[in-house]
């Protein structure tokens, strides 16, 4: 797997998910999403690298859409096609998988070979998550 950063889109693994995506209907988009996270959230006490690193890449895609969203995707790194309107449903899923993915059983959390690049990683996943906060009040 080639890592060249610290953000959702810095791994082949990353890239070749966003690929995924196009070409599909928006109910596949969301289909392929959901997935994306399902797989973690569904995973044993061990998460996959490769299922953390296409959750992270699908939670900051789902953060994305969120109206004021801090999180904003480099057209370089995104689907060329602009992303569905996702159900708030997906948004709570993100969440779910990408606590997983922070904790301990994860590849991803534990591969780093550099602290700083595990700590820059660690920042963007909890930015990611909380853009995905459901808003109180809402």
């Amino acid at each position: 797997m080639g890592t060249w950063g610290t953000g959702p889109f810095d791994s082949d693994l990353a890239a070749d998910f966003v690929d995924e995506l196009e070409g599909l209907t928006h109910q596949q988009v969301i289909d392929v999403l959901e997935r994306a996270f399902q797989r973690v959230t569904s995973s044993g006490a061990r998460v996959d690298g490769g299922d953390g690193a296409e959750a992270v890449a699908a939670g900051a895609l789902v953060a994305s859409t969120i109206p004021d969203s801090p999180i904003t995707i480099d057209p370089e790194d995104g689907p060329r096609e602009p992303l569905p309107k996702l159900p708030a449903s997906l948004r709570a899923l993100a969440r779910l998988a990408l606590d997983r993915v922070l904790q301990d059983g994860s590849e991803m959390a534990t591969g780093w070979v550099d602290s700083t690049d595990a700590d820059q990683w660690r920042q963007e996943v909890q930015r990611i998550l909380q853009a995905l906060e459901v808003p109180t009040g809402h």
